[in-house]
């Protein structure tokens, strides 16, 4: 099974990062590869999440469809998310967000398989490559976002986090 690792330095502090991380439903307004996020349940506390996700590999025409479980640690600053069901035939893995003197480091680790029936074994290599561009795009959109709101703040600007 694939494994990709990637990590992101982020201008914001690791309260702001991991806040705006924790806000997966808004993932589809500034991420192009997830087409929906719906929030299926949701702990009391908010540490539990389950959400039904649709994305897109354009490279495929496909649509990539699962419920993910969410599991975030707020004292460690720690997510390690898991698919129920789904399309990828394994999907798991862990986000984990720590303060650093100049803001925030975004590491993320994921573990995944996905077959394309017919064609699968073919391109395995092409599907890992897609996936670590996607998952380096999820850091980037996140920290985007984060650097964004940590900006507002130290100008004393409303935001929406």
């Amino acid at each position: 099974m694939p494994t990709i690792e990637t990590s992101r330095e982020i201008a914001a502090d690791v309260e702001t990062v991991y806040a705006q991380a924790r806000r997966v439903e808004e993932f589809p307004e500034y991420m192009p590869d997830v087409r929906s996020i719906k929030v299926l349940e949701r702990s009391e506390d908010g540490c539990r999440t389950v959400t039904e996700w649709v994305g897109v590999v354009e490279q495929f025409n496909q649509t990539v469809r699962w419920v993910e479980e969410d599991l975030w640690d707020d004292e460690l600053h720690i997510c390690r998310f898991r698919q129920l069901k789904g399309d990828y035939s394994a999907y798991d893995g862990e986000w984990k967000f720590t303060s650093t003197d100049s803001g925030t480091l975004f590491e993320s680790r994921l573990h995944f398989e996905y077959n394309i029936p017919l064609i699968g074994p073919l391109i395995q290599g092409l599907i890992a490559r897609l996936m670590r561009s996607n998952l380096e795009n999820t850091l980037k959109a996140i920290a985007e976002r984060a650097e964004s709101v940590a900006r507002a703040e130290r100008a004393g600007e409303p935001h929406g986090s």
